[in-house]
């Protein structure tokens, strides 16, 4: 474990629905390459705010890179309506780049 994600796990102890911090710890799962952390700390981010596009995106992209493209379509999908929602054209752009690549 990072120094990095130590602090980042100790602060989410004292805010255990900080959106930002858990969106970050799962970036750092992801740097490590502990994938199903990663998509844990995502979904906890998304069970706070579901209208947090761009860990949709993250989402999307880890399970492409475990084979489980069906359910990156999904993350891609309920990611560009979660986008819309909250008026980010950007990440809605972004993840129907995403989808479009994944096919």
């Amino acid at each position: 474990m990072t120094e990095r994600l130590s602090k980042l796990l100790q602060m989410l102890d004292a805010k255990p629905g900080d959106t930002f911090l858990l969106y970050a710890a799962a970036m750092e799962y992801r740097k490590g390459n502990d994938l199903e952390k990663a998509l844990e700390f995502l979904d906890r981010t998304l069970q706070f705010d579901p209208n947090y596009a761009y860990a949709y995106f993250q989402k999307g992209q880890i399970l492409e890179m475990t084979a489980e493209n069906d359910r990156a379509r999904q993350a891609y999908a309920t990611g560009i309506d979660a986008a819309r929602r909250s008026g980010d054209a950007h990440a809605a752009s972004e993840l129907q780049g995403a989808l479009d690549m994944l096919g």
